[in-house]
Protein backbone atom coordinates (compact mmCIF):
# COMPACT_ATOMS: atom_id res chain seq x y z
CA UNK A 1 0.00 0.00 0.00
CA UNK A 2 1.29 3.62 -0.96
CA UNK A 3 2.94 5.24 1.85
CA UNK A 4 3.90 3.23 4.30
CA UNK A 5 7.23 1.05 4.96
CA UNK A 6 6.86 -2.14 3.05
CA UNK A 7 10.35 -3.72 2.71
CA UNK A 8 13.49 -4.03 5.12
CA UNK A 9 16.90 -4.04 4.38
CA UNK A 10 20.44 -5.22 6.06
CA UNK A 11 23.49 -3.83 4.94
CA UNK A 12 25.91 -5.76 7.01
CA UNK A 13 29.33 -6.62 7.37
CA UNK A 14 28.84 -10.70 6.84
CA UNK A 15 25.92 -11.57 4.77
CA UNK A 16 25.84 -15.03 5.38
CA UNK A 17 26.58 -14.74 9.11
CA UNK A 18 23.64 -12.27 9.64
CA UNK A 19 21.27 -14.76 7.42
CA UNK A 20 22.36 -17.79 9.68
CA UNK A 21 21.55 -15.55 12.99
CA UNK A 22 18.50 -13.95 12.01
CA UNK A 23 16.35 -16.83 10.29
CA UNK A 24 17.56 -18.82 13.84
CA UNK A 25 16.25 -15.93 15.94
CA UNK A 26 13.32 -15.04 14.20
CA UNK A 27 12.21 -18.07 12.07
CA UNK A 28 12.75 -16.49 8.65
CA UNK A 29 13.88 -18.75 5.65
CA UNK A 30 16.49 -17.37 3.23
CA UNK A 31 17.10 -17.90 -0.41
CA UNK A 32 19.68 -15.74 -2.87
CA UNK A 33 18.16 -13.14 -5.28
CA UNK A 34 19.88 -13.23 -8.80
CA UNK A 35 22.21 -10.11 -8.87
CA UNK A 36 25.09 -9.31 -11.10
CA UNK A 37 26.78 -6.70 -9.40
CA UNK A 38 26.14 -8.05 -5.70
CA UNK A 39 25.33 -10.57 -2.95
CA UNK A 40 21.45 -10.44 -1.50
CA UNK A 41 19.47 -12.35 0.32
CA UNK A 42 15.73 -12.30 0.60
CA UNK A 43 14.50 -13.25 4.30
CA UNK A 44 10.71 -14.65 3.67
CA UNK A 45 8.30 -15.67 6.65
CA UNK A 46 6.00 -18.31 5.94
CA UNK A 47 6.78 -17.59 1.85
CA UNK A 48 6.39 -13.81 2.08
CA UNK A 49 9.31 -11.54 1.25
CA UNK A 50 9.76 -9.21 4.74
CA UNK A 51 13.30 -8.06 3.72
CA UNK A 52 16.63 -8.68 1.84
CA UNK A 53 20.36 -8.59 3.44
CA UNK A 54 23.18 -7.31 1.55
CA UNK A 55 26.68 -5.48 2.36
CA UNK A 56 27.15 -2.31 3.10
CA UNK A 57 28.08 -0.47 -0.07
CA UNK A 58 31.72 0.54 -0.73
CA UNK A 59 30.76 3.87 -0.58
CA UNK A 60 28.70 3.66 2.86
CA UNK A 61 31.41 1.75 3.85
CA UNK A 62 34.29 4.40 3.06
CA UNK A 63 32.29 7.02 4.52
CA UNK A 64 32.45 5.12 8.07
CA UNK A 65 28.44 3.96 7.78
CA UNK A 66 28.23 0.75 10.10
CA UNK A 67 25.63 -2.05 9.52
CA UNK A 68 22.30 -0.76 10.24
CA UNK A 69 18.39 -2.24 9.03
CA UNK A 70 16.76 0.94 6.59
CA UNK A 71 13.37 0.41 5.64
CA UNK A 72 11.61 1.39 2.27
CA UNK A 73 8.74 3.30 1.80
CA UNK A 74 6.27 2.49 -1.12
CA UNK A 75 6.03 5.12 -3.68
CA UNK A 76 3.73 5.72 -6.62
CA UNK A 77 5.95 8.05 -8.33
CA UNK A 78 8.86 8.16 -7.02
CA UNK A 79 10.82 11.25 -9.09
CA UNK A 80 8.32 13.16 -8.49
CA UNK A 81 8.00 12.18 -4.59
CA UNK A 82 11.98 12.04 -4.29
CA UNK A 83 11.93 15.82 -5.82
CA UNK A 84 8.80 17.17 -3.55
CA UNK A 85 11.07 15.99 -0.36
CA UNK A 86 13.91 17.80 -1.35
CA UNK A 87 11.48 20.62 -1.66
CA UNK A 88 10.56 20.69 1.54
CA UNK A 89 13.96 20.04 3.49
CA UNK A 90 14.61 16.26 3.27
CA UNK A 91 18.29 15.11 1.50
CA UNK A 92 18.54 12.99 -1.81
CA UNK A 93 21.45 10.53 -1.16
CA UNK A 94 21.00 8.63 -3.52
CA UNK A 95 18.48 9.88 -6.37
CA UNK A 96 15.90 7.57 -8.57
CA UNK A 97 17.61 4.47 -10.45
CA UNK A 98 15.73 1.30 -11.67
CA UNK A 99 16.68 -2.29 -10.34
CA UNK A 100 16.10 -4.71 -13.50
CA UNK A 101 13.20 -6.92 -12.19
CA UNK A 102 12.03 -5.41 -9.26
CA UNK A 103 11.59 -1.00 -9.23
CA UNK A 104 13.22 1.98 -9.04
CA UNK A 105 14.44 3.39 -5.76
CA UNK A 106 15.89 6.22 -4.38
CA UNK A 107 17.87 6.79 -0.63
CA UNK A 108 16.79 9.75 0.85
CA UNK A 109 16.31 11.19 4.32
CA UNK A 110 13.95 13.62 6.21
CA UNK A 111 14.92 17.00 7.41
CA UNK A 112 16.06 16.36 10.46
CA UNK A 113 17.81 13.68 8.71
CA UNK A 114 16.59 9.90 9.40
CA UNK A 115 17.27 7.83 6.58
CA UNK A 116 15.07 5.55 4.46
CA UNK A 117 14.25 4.64 0.95
CA UNK A 118 11.31 5.11 -1.87
CA UNK A 119 10.85 2.34 -3.98
CA UNK A 120 8.18 2.45 -6.79
CA UNK A 121 7.57 -1.48 -7.45
CA UNK A 122 7.04 -3.14 -10.61
CA UNK A 123 3.78 -5.28 -10.41
CA UNK A 124 0.92 -5.59 -8.32
CA UNK A 125 1.13 -4.71 -4.21
CA UNK A 126 0.86 -6.99 -2.05
CA UNK A 127 -2.06 -7.99 0.34
CA UNK A 128 -1.98 -6.24 3.76
CA UNK A 129 -1.11 -8.83 6.58
CA UNK A 130 -1.62 -8.21 10.35
CA UNK A 131 1.76 -6.96 11.08
CA UNK A 132 2.17 -9.10 14.33
CA UNK A 133 2.12 -12.03 11.94
CA UNK A 134 5.73 -13.87 13.08
CA UNK A 135 8.27 -12.48 10.90
CA UNK A 136 7.17 -9.67 9.65
CA UNK A 137 7.66 -6.00 11.01
CA UNK A 138 5.32 -5.26 14.09
CA UNK A 139 6.08 -1.71 14.90
CA UNK A 140 8.00 1.66 13.34
CA UNK A 141 9.71 3.67 15.19
CA UNK A 142 11.43 6.98 14.73
CA UNK A 143 13.92 8.94 17.10
CA UNK A 144 13.36 12.39 15.98
CA UNK A 145 15.18 15.66 16.82
CA UNK A 146 11.35 17.33 17.06
CA UNK A 147 9.03 14.57 16.64
CA UNK A 148 6.03 16.82 15.90
CA UNK A 149 7.58 18.86 12.62
CA UNK A 150 8.65 15.25 11.71
CA UNK A 151 5.34 13.64 12.24
CA UNK A 152 3.94 16.83 9.89
CA UNK A 153 6.72 15.67 7.19
CA UNK A 154 5.37 12.12 7.35
CA UNK A 155 2.10 13.12 7.38
CA UNK A 156 2.00 16.15 4.59
CA UNK A 157 4.22 13.72 2.43
CA UNK A 158 2.92 9.77 3.19
CA UNK A 159 -0.71 10.43 4.65
CA UNK A 160 -0.03 9.15 8.32
CA UNK A 161 -2.19 9.89 10.82
CA UNK A 162 -1.89 10.41 14.33
CA UNK A 163 -2.53 7.53 17.07
CA UNK A 164 -2.87 8.03 20.79
CA UNK A 165 0.26 10.31 22.77
CA UNK A 166 1.50 8.13 25.56
CA UNK A 167 3.10 10.97 27.79
CA UNK A 168 6.66 9.40 28.79
CA UNK A 169 8.11 11.95 32.50
CA UNK A 170 11.33 13.08 31.65
CA UNK A 171 11.51 11.07 28.67
CA UNK A 172 8.83 13.19 26.83
CA UNK A 173 5.72 12.35 24.27
CA UNK A 174 5.61 9.39 22.75
CA UNK A 175 3.17 9.59 19.29
CA UNK A 176 1.67 6.77 18.00
CA UNK A 177 0.62 7.22 14.26
CA UNK A 178 -0.45 4.82 12.05
CA UNK A 179 0.88 4.23 8.39
CA UNK A 180 -2.05 2.07 7.23
CA UNK A 181 -5.47 0.42 8.31
CA UNK A 182 -3.20 -1.82 10.08
CA UNK A 183 0.61 -0.92 10.31
CA UNK A 184 1.80 1.56 12.96
CA UNK A 185 4.39 3.14 14.72
CA UNK A 186 5.65 5.59 17.19
CA UNK A 187 8.02 8.48 17.41
CA UNK A 188 9.61 10.51 20.02
CA UNK A 189 12.96 12.99 20.52
CA UNK A 190 15.76 10.95 20.74
CA UNK A 191 17.96 11.19 24.19
CA UNK A 192 21.08 13.49 23.85
CA UNK A 193 23.29 10.00 24.23
CA UNK A 194 21.83 9.95 20.63
CA UNK A 195 23.97 11.47 18.00
CA UNK A 196 21.34 11.48 15.35
CA UNK A 197 17.41 10.76 14.29
CA UNK A 198 16.72 7.09 13.00
CA UNK A 199 14.16 4.66 12.43
CA UNK A 200 13.94 1.31 14.12
CA UNK A 201 11.95 -1.17 12.97
CA UNK A 202 9.93 -4.24 15.62
CA UNK A 203 10.22 -7.95 13.76
CA UNK A 204 7.04 -9.50 15.27
CA UNK A 205 7.96 -13.41 17.67
CA UNK A 206 5.75 -15.33 19.58
CA UNK A 207 7.17 -15.41 23.06
CA UNK A 208 9.63 -12.49 23.92
CA UNK A 209 11.66 -14.02 26.45
CA UNK A 210 12.19 -17.40 24.34
CA UNK A 211 13.04 -14.73 21.54
CA UNK A 212 15.77 -12.67 23.69
CA UNK A 213 17.44 -16.09 24.91
CA UNK A 214 17.52 -17.25 20.74
CA UNK A 215 19.44 -13.44 20.34
CA UNK A 216 22.12 -13.82 23.22
CA UNK A 217 22.58 -17.67 22.32
CA UNK A 218 23.98 -16.80 18.82
CA UNK A 219 26.24 -13.91 19.63
CA UNK A 220 23.84 -11.12 19.69
CA UNK A 221 22.92 -8.66 22.58
CA UNK A 222 20.01 -6.97 24.86
CA UNK A 223 20.64 -3.19 25.18
CA UNK A 224 17.00 -2.98 26.90
CA UNK A 225 13.85 -4.98 28.33
CA UNK A 226 12.35 -7.18 27.74
CA UNK A 227 9.60 -4.88 29.20
CA UNK A 228 6.25 -4.83 28.82
CA UNK A 229 4.72 -1.74 26.75
CA UNK A 230 1.36 0.18 26.94
CA UNK A 231 -1.25 -2.26 24.91
CA UNK A 232 0.31 -5.51 26.76
CA UNK A 233 2.80 -6.17 24.30
CA UNK A 234 6.21 -6.76 25.00
CA UNK A 235 9.43 -5.79 23.38
CA UNK A 236 13.03 -5.98 23.93
CA UNK A 237 15.81 -4.38 22.01
CA UNK A 238 18.85 -6.25 20.42
CA UNK A 239 21.61 -5.83 18.47
CA UNK A 240 22.94 -8.62 16.13
CA UNK A 241 26.65 -10.04 16.14
CA UNK A 242 27.63 -7.45 13.29
CA UNK A 243 26.73 -4.50 15.34
CA UNK A 244 23.11 -3.73 13.63
CA UNK A 245 20.34 -2.44 15.98
CA UNK A 246 16.98 -4.14 15.91
CA UNK A 247 14.26 -4.92 18.13
CA UNK A 248 11.79 -7.64 18.36
CA UNK A 249 7.79 -7.17 19.80
CA UNK A 250 5.76 -10.25 20.56
CA UNK A 251 1.80 -10.24 21.93
CA UNK A 252 3.45 -13.07 24.76
CA UNK A 253 6.10 -12.80 27.34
Amino acid sequence: MAGNFFWYELMTSDVDAAARFYATVIGWTTQDFPSPDMRYVVVNANGVGVGGIMTVPPEAAAMGAPPAWMGYIHATDIDKQTESLKAIGGKVHRGPQDIPDVGRFSVVADPQGAMFMLLQPNGPDQPELDPMTPGHVGWCELMATDWQTAFDFYSGQYGWTKGNAVEMGEMGTYQTFMQTRLQGGGMMNRPAHMPMPFWSFYFAVEGIDAAAKRVTDHGGTITFGPMEVPGGQWVVNCQDPQGAHFSLVSNTK
